[in-house]
């Protein structure tokens, strides 16, 4: 029998060396799942590896886009508080930020493109003292001439300051959609849709946060009810805004973002860094006695015989006064600065009765020159106007008393010619100031020139009131912008002689909040009563033609008598000798409480720029209810005013803030905060309560 012997010549497993038993089959099939299982776990490993490091470099990006308190993302900013609540919002609407291009460097975050190009973008940390945080943002377009906007949310907070405004609410009360617009000064009494004749850049929040806008930017403003946002847009397109010369219109959006440990200390620091403060406190009698303007009372019929009449009125029903306002119309023609001799015959021979009667006064000036003025053709001559675009012709614009040109107060030929017009007044008369009226961005041409560029349009507006400063002892203007160190008293815009909140009875306390915040504190807040105009003016059922209605002009009094000053036009005794008698006691009140406390605070403006009159939110800072209250009002920190500012009523509902108050009766309240719900006061009282030490 033959054997085959494994490996003999033919066998190809013997030659290869390879075993063919069933068990080293039987293992080969066996381990295919191990390697799988093997190749798996390496994929998972290399997963894990490259999910550590997106993980680590999120982390790195996260941080890196976060500085303090704040967080960035492509669409915007949070701030927080030291709590961790959300306090500041900003959306970016513009355009969204590349991440891959910012980087951190320090105090600086910065991003050098968006999703349409090339930027500077950064948000620098400043942390200028310990219980305060602020934040520098910039985003300049590096290519495109086209709009910035950021988007401000409320978060739930209450906003306050901006602008002076015809239907004035504290806080800020977003009402509708408006697209971003120039935050420019504006007459609002002629468009009550506009941003009033005072206003700044700057916002302030109970959420204890504050927001400047910078100088440079060509600033607009918007807004919308449905998203509870003020949208902030830099754009030159269409704009009143002009780019520096020589340099391409593309748009800058600059602002800084202070949070503090509560709403008055960050206002305060806001106000101290970055408000111009005045140098000096208007003549003690502005703020003890009353101002008496012929304005409401005779419109543009006054005379000399009219005014001699009204001084010696005043003085007959035993009144003082500050100084007599001869207003709108003395001059034969707009923009001429000698009297009319048919209005008034005499001019020296009134003047020395005056002033042998104890009477200063004061004349309304203005910053135009109508066509048919014997001084336009030398304004033409010596290029005093404004001008059109190309610079050769003046740019007329129409004002409510005619057509003319308006001066320019960036030449200073022209501010020389008018000053000194003012002052030959000043010599020949006696004249002790002026009431300098107009001076909005609003009647300048929407093209036109000046001798010096004004990128800012409401830089002219800056001007104008620098024209006050010789004369600051009693001037009066009604305009402001970054005019904060002008030592004179800023008139609100006139009145309507109504009860409600366009620029009626109820508008006045958050006016007068709103400017104060924004940094103007010796504040004249317009005529008792209001200005009496014909179908803007409320008319009880026993009043005279002509006249506001009685009880309005009486709550209004009272009113007038707790603010810096007091200014009548429409007298008293042309109601009855009750009316007269409340005056009395009112101005004599002025006089003897508030004034003192008033002057006492004005020496502290010069140094600190707080306001005299200081909302309740001011010591109440943790109490929700003292940020909406519009209606109530602080003289420093202790004396607490509640006036009647309703039709028909004696009571009214009254806040104590925290502390000991005692109240004008003489009751002691010591559990403050609280209501005093239908508080009565009579038509002759205001309810007012002194803080007890």
């Amino acid at each position: 029998m033959y054997q085959i012997v494994p490996g003999g010549p033919g066998d190809p497993s013997a030659a290869s060396g390879v075993s063919s038993s069933p068990l080293r089959k039987k293992l080969g099939r066996e381990g295919r799942p191990l390697v799988a299982a093997g190749l798996l776990g390496c994929l998972l490993v290399l997963a894990a590896v490259v999910a550590w490091c997106y993980y680590s470099a999120s982390l790195r990006k996260a941080h890196l886009l976060k500085t303090e308190q704040l967080d960035l993302n492509k669409d915007g900013f949070i701030i927080r508080n030291q709590a961790g609540a959300v306090i500041f919002t900003m959306e970016f609407r513009s355009g969204t930020l590349d991440l891959d291009s910012c980087s951190k460097e320090g105090h600086i975050l910065s991003c050098s493109r968006s999703n349409t190009g090339k930027l500077n973008f950064f948000i620098q940390t400043v942390r200028p003292k310990d219980t305060v945080m602020c934040y520098r943002v910039r985003w300049e377009e590096l290519e495109h001439e086209r709009a910035v906007e950021h988007a401000m949310t409320y978060n739930g907070s209450h906003w306050y300051g901006g602008a002076e405004s015809a239907t004035q609410h504290w806080p800020i009360r977003i009402q509708g959609q408006e697209e971003p617009r120039p935050f420019v000064t504006s007459d609002v009494y002629t468009n009550r849709n506009a941003f009033g004749g005072i206003l700044e850049r700057y916002w302030l929040s109970s959420n204890a946060t504050a927001i400047k806008v910078n100088d440079s930017v060509p600033f607009h403003l918007g807004w919308s009810e449905q998203d509870m946002t003020l949208r902030f847009q830099a754009r030159y397109q269409n704009s009143p805004y002009k780019p520096t010369e020589g340099q391409r219109p593309l748009a800058e959006l600059s602002y800084r973002v202070c949070v503090g440990s509560d709403v008055t200390s960050i206002h305060k620091y806001m106000v101290r860094r970055y408000f111009n403060k005045p140098n000096k406190v208007p003549a003690v009698e502005v703020f003890t006695r009353p101002v008496w303007s012929t304005w409401a009372l005779h419109k543009t019929s006054v005379t000399q015989e009219k005014l001699l009449r009204y001084a010696s009125d005043i003085t007959a029903h035993g009144f003082t006064c500050s100084h007599l306002e001869l207003d709108d119309r003395y001059t034969a023609d707009y923009g001429e600065f000698d009297f009319d001799p048919q209005k008034f015959p005499n001019v020296t021979d009134m003047f020395d009765k005056l002033e042998d009667d104890g009477f200063h006064v004061t004349l309304w000036t203005h910053p135009f020159v109508n066509y048919d003025s014997i001084n336009f053709g030398f304004a033409v001559e010596k290029g005093l106007f404004v001008r059109e675009p190309g610079g050769e012709l003046p740019a007329l614009v129409r004002w409510r008393n005619g057509i003319g040109g308006i001066l320019d107060f960036t030449n200073p030929e022209a501010r020389e010619w008018y000053s000194s017009q003012l002052r030959a007044l000043k010599t020949q008369y006696g004249v002790a100031s002026f009431k300098f009226d107009a001076g909005e961005t609003s009647y300048l041409p929407r093209e036109f020139s000046t001798l010096v560029p004004l990128p800012d349009p409401s830089t002219f507006t800056r001007r104008y009131t620098e024209m006050a400063v010789p004369f600051n002892e009693r001037a009066e203007l009604r305009v402001g912008y970054q005019s904060q160190n002008i030592s004179c008293f800023f008139r609100i815009i006139d009145r309507d002689s109504v009860w409600g909140y366009e620029l009626g009875l109820k508008s006045i306390i958050p006016t007068v909040l709103t400017i104060s915040i924004l940094g103007y504190q010796f504040i004249l807040p317009d005529m008792i009563g209001g200005n009496a105009y014909p179908n803007r003016t409320a008319v009880g059922v026993e009043g005279k033609e002509g006249l506001p209605d009685r009880e309005l002009y009486i709550r209004w009094l009272e009113l007038s008598a707790f603010m810096p000053a007091m200014q009548f036009s429409i007298p008293p005794w042309s109601y009855d000798d009750e009316v007269v008698e409340i005056a009395r006691k009112f101005t004599k009140l002025h006089e003897t409480l508030v004034a003192p406390r008033v002057l006492e605070l004005a020496g502290e403006v010069l140094n600190t720029g707080d306001p005299i009159i200081r909302p309740l939110w001011w010591i109440a800072n943790e109490d929700e209810a003292a940020y909406k209250i519009d209606s109530q009002f602080l003289i420093g920190d202790d004396l607490m005013v509640a006036p009647v500012l309703e039709p028909g009523k004696q009571e009214r509902d009254i806040y104590l803030p925290p502390g000991r108050w005692r109240s004008y009766k003489g009751e002691h309240f010591d559990k403050g905060p609280m209501y005093l719900t239908d508080y009565p006061v009579d038509l002759d009282e205001i309810a007012f309560f002194t803080w007890v030490h």
